[in-house]
C-alpha cells in the first residue's frame, strides 16, 4: 500500500534469525513485514523494488562453506533471475541508488562485507574492502559485550545512541581491513560506527573477552559513507524486552530491549526520507 513502510527479511539456506529480525522490525514500526526465502528472490517471486528496508539476518548461510557468507557472495553477484533474466546483483544496485537501506547482522554483516557493500568507500559498491575472519579464541563466543556508538558516524541505524549492550554469537566475528589505508579512511569518514568496550565504555581493542574476537580496534560495526547501509556483529534483534537481558531479575531495567532503537530509528528515517 501506498505510504506504508515495507520490510524484506531474508531467509533460507542457514539463515536462522529470521523470526526475531522480523519482529523486531515491527517492533520498530514497520507496517509489512515479509519473510522472504533467498530462491523467492531469484526465482523473481519477491522483489527488491517493493521494499524499502532489506535485512539480512544473523545464521549461518551455506554452513559457512568457503567461509561465512562467501558462498552467498557469489550467489547473489552472479544469479540471474530466473522469470525475467536480470541479475540480482543489478536489482540489488537498483535499490540502494534509490537511497533505500541494507542492514546486516552477524551473517548478513558478514555477507555485506564480502559483497562489498559496506564500507564501499568512495562509493566502489562491489569492491571487498575489509573481512570478517576466525576469532583470536579458536572458538564459537557467546555472550553480551558492550559497546560505544561513534556520534561522528552517518549511520541511520545508531542516531541518537550513545551506548549499547548486546550479545554476539559468532565464530568469525573478528573485523580486518584491507590495508592501513583502508582503515585510516574508515576513521576519517566516521564509518566505524560500533567498537567493544568495557563496562566503562573504554574502549577494549585487544582484552579478551570485552573483544570477543580480536576485531582490530575493537571495531563491532561499520556503514558506507550515505549510512543507510549498516553492518554489525551483535545482534540487536536479540534485545528486544526487559526478559532478554541477562540480570533481568537482578537490575531495574526498562521494558522495551534496547536493540529496539536501531529498527526504530530505520523506520523513522523511511518514513522521513521515501514515503
Amino acid at each position: 500500500m501506498p505510504g506504508e513502510v515495507r520490510v524484506i527479511v531474508l531467509a533460507g539456506n542457514g539463515i536462522n534469525c529470521e523470526y526475531e529480525t522480523a519482529y523486531a522490525c515491527k517492533l520498530g514500526g514497520a507496517d509489512r513485514v515479509d519473510i522472504v526465502h533467498i530462491n523467492e528472490l531469484l526465482w523473481g517471486e519477491k522483489n527488491l523494488d517493493e521494499y524499502h528496508l532489506f535485512c539480512l539476518p544473523g545464521g549461518f548461510l551455506d554452513g559457512d562453506d568457503l567461509g561465512a557468507a562467501k558462498a552467498c557472495a557469489n550467489r547473489f553477484r552472479h544469479a540471474k533471475i530466473a522469470t525475467t533474466g536480470e541479475r540480482f546483483w543489478d536489482q540489488l544496485m537498483r535499490f540502494i541508488q534509490r537511497g533505500k537501506l541494507i542492514l546486516g547482522i552477524c551473517n548478513g554483516f558478514q555477507l555485506m562485507a564480502k559483497l562489498g557493500l559496506v564500507p564501499a568507500l568512495g562509493g566502489g559498491y562491489g569492491e571487498q574492502r575489509v573481512t570478517l575472519t576466525f576469532n583470536d579464541s579458536g572458538r564459537f563466543e557467546d555472550r553480551w559485550v558492550h559497546l560505544k556508538v561513534n556520534p561522528n558516524s552517518p549511520c541511520v541505524f545508531t542516531a541518537g545512541v550513545q551506548r549499547v549492550y548486546l550479545p554476539v554469537r559468532h565464530g568469525e566475528g573478528k573485523f580486518l581491513p584491507a590495508s592501513k589505508s583502508v582503515m585510516r579512511e574508515l576513521k576519517q569518514k566516521g564509518l566505524i560506527c560500533l567498537q567493544y568496550t568495557d563496562d566503562k565504555y573504554r574502549l577494549a581493542t585487544m582484552k579478551y573477552p570485552l573483544n570477543p574476537n580480536g576485531s582490530i580496534e575493537g571495531v563491532a560495526g561499520i556503514c558506507d559513507e550515505t549510512g543507510r547501509l549498516f553492518g554489525l556483529m551483535p545482534h540487536p534483534e536479540a534485545y528486544l524486552h526487559r526478559t532478554h537481558h541477562p540480570r533481568w531479575t537482578r537490575e531495574d531495567l526498562p521494558e522495551e530491549g534496547a536493540g529496539v532503537s536501531f529498527f526504530r530509528n530505520a523506520m523513522e528515517y523511511i518514513r522521513k526520507n521515501l514515503l
